[in-house]
């Protein structure tokens, strides 16, 4: 395998040349690299499959999300991408690390057909640190290992796929392959899926959450939510220090991110209202996926090619991020949803069984693009606010979410950044401005105790009045016209709460308690 010419841990200026010889990318006038990934802009998870082995067969919770290919597939589509990198042809290879933490971290190597996913894999993981002389002498053993061949396919008829794309964790041989999609986020998750199968059997909670700590070093908080709810953008705070924004670990040193960059959503970002992000996308180096490009320059608001457009750059790109990539124990968790039916509450405190229950719910309004197909807004519920990235039992991640809250006292909000005033279509989004002044007041302790009124619908405690924010907005059926068709809608969302939570039997009563209530 591996006899065409292989550029390895080539640097950036190396790859960016590379990747505009073979025309992979357009350079904007910023300086930025713009990737189209044609027919897949985002995630394909009815590509996706674990490999059914008998050392993690009684481990893993199949089903829809997780779903199980035969040894003997595999083999077959690993065959192809081998046949393929072993053609004579140009490849690229990254080495890096996936875990700030040093006990806590696994090597990675990924094999990369474009030059511009060797710059993806780059910014996004952990970069090797600085090696002495004799280990440069050694070398670099990976504890897992990625293909990514977007010009080779399945053929569903032979190779137990769906389609001709494919992504398969293999986690018994530690080996992960992906075709036919250009769609970078795909390998991301895919090693995110990992971690989360390996690092719960080492008694430590993986988080699909941002992190950011202030600037005393002191109160770190945790932002846990789905794609489009606003992760990336909250943590990216100028008063506080970015650990990072989509992927942690929570064990007995703290917080840690896995990763050593971000892949940002671009739709509709203006500079001023996330001029960190904005700064970082428009900066040499950055890579971003599917913006339309007008005269050179990007137009965000675009979606010519999908709403799901994306950014990738290093940590660094933000100013005040922590190069370590570790925090203190967190004082402060929040759930972020985006509630397109505009009837949840801007923010509510909940106590450790109502974080229990909102954590098993994981609930949001799929945005559009994020996957294929989705076009509008629509109800949907992922367990752990990242149910298609965990390959575990629910009880597996519920009770290290139960144990870490209670252990270090930490106390937890649902944060919503969806609509007010009506649905998606009627109604407005919650202004980022507004947003971010509960976040503040959250994070600075003012909602630790204050008076709350009872939401008897969603079963919530909800503050009745924070600085800076309307007490409107924090009643929701204050900004709807038609009261009677808030209460029809609030129910008819309470039931689905109701109707999902029914997919957790194990799971004590009180915990079952604490949510809607019909």
């Amino acid at each position: 395998m591996l006899s065409g010419k292989i550029y390895r841990n080539s640097p950036i200026d190396f790859l960016i040349q590379k990747a505009l010889e073979r025309k992979e990318v357009i350079q904007s006038k910023s300086g930025a690299l713009v990737a189209y990934t044609g027919k897949y802009t985002g995630r394909s998870p009815n590509d996706k499959y674990i490999v059914d082995s008998p050392s993690v067969h009684d481990k893993i919770n199949w089903g829809k999300v997780n779903v199980p290919i035969s040894k003997e597939n595999y083999d077959k589509l690993y065959k192809k991408i081998s046949s393929f990198f072993d053609s004579e042809r140009e490849l690229f290879v990254v080495d890096a690390q996936v875990g700030a933490d040093k006990k806590n971290f696994i090597n990675l190597r990924v094999y990369c057909q474009y030059a511009y996913q060797a710059i993806f894999a780059t910014h996004l993981f952990r970069r090797l640190p600085v090696r002495t002389i004799h280990e440069l002498s050694l070398p670099f053993t990976p504890d897992l290992t990625l293909y990514c061949a977007p010009s080779v396919t399945a053929d569903p008829k032979t190779d137990g796929t769906n389609s001709e794309a494919f992504v398969i964790l293999n986690i018994e041989e530690k080996t992960i392959i992906i075709g036919a999609t250009k769609y970078a986020g795909e390998i991301k998750k895919a090693v995110f899926s990992y971690m989360n199968y390996l690092l719960p059997q080492k008694g430590i909670f993986p988080m699909h959450c941002s992190a950011n700590i202030g600037n005393n070093g002191k109160t770190t908080s945790l932002f846990f939510g789905l794609s489009g709810t606003g992760k990336t953008t909250l943590s990216a705070d100028p008063i506080r220090r970015l650990i990072g924004d989509d992927e942690h670990g929570w064990g007995k040193n703290g917080v840690f991110n896995f990763e050593g960059g971000c892949y940002a959503k671009c739709i509709n970002i203006k500079k001023e209202s996330e001029p960190q992000i904005w700064s970082a996308i428009h900066r040499k180096g950055a890579l971003v996926e599917n913006v339309v490009l007008k005269n050179g320059d990007f137009d965000f608001s675009d979606t010519k090619y999908t709403e799901n457009t994306r950014a990738v750059y290093p940590l660094e790109f933000i100013n005040n991020s922590i190069p370590t990539g570790m925090g203190k124990h967190p004082k402060y968790v929040i759930f972020l949803t985006a509630d397109a039916t505009g009837v949840l509450p801007p923010v509510s405190h909940l106590s450790l069984s109502q974080a229990a229950y909102h954590f098993l719910s994981g609930y949001t309004s799929k945005l559009a693009g994020t996957e294929r197909g989705i076009k509008e807004p629509k109800p949907t519920f992922s367990a752990y606010f990242g149910g298609p990235f965990m390959p575990l039992k629910p009880m597996v991640y519920l009770n290290l979410l139960r144990k870490y809250l209670k252990k270090y006292e930490t106390k937890t909000f649902l944060v919503n950044t969806g609509w007010i005033g009506g649905a998606f279509g009627v109604g407005k989004r919650i202004s980022i401005d507004d947003t971010r002044n509960i976040i503040t007041a959250i994070l600075s302790g003012k909602l630790d105790e204050v008076p709350c009124r009872h939401d008897k619908i969603f079963n919530l405690y909800v503050p009745v009045s924070i600085p800076g924010v309307d007490k409107k907005i924090l009643d929701p059926s204050l900004s709807w016209k038609d009261k009677g068709l808030y209460y029809d809608s609030a129910k008819k969302l309470a039931k689905l709460f109701v109707e999902n939570i029914k997919k957790f039997p194990d799971v004590h009563e009180s915990i079952i308690n604490s949510g809607p209530k019909l």
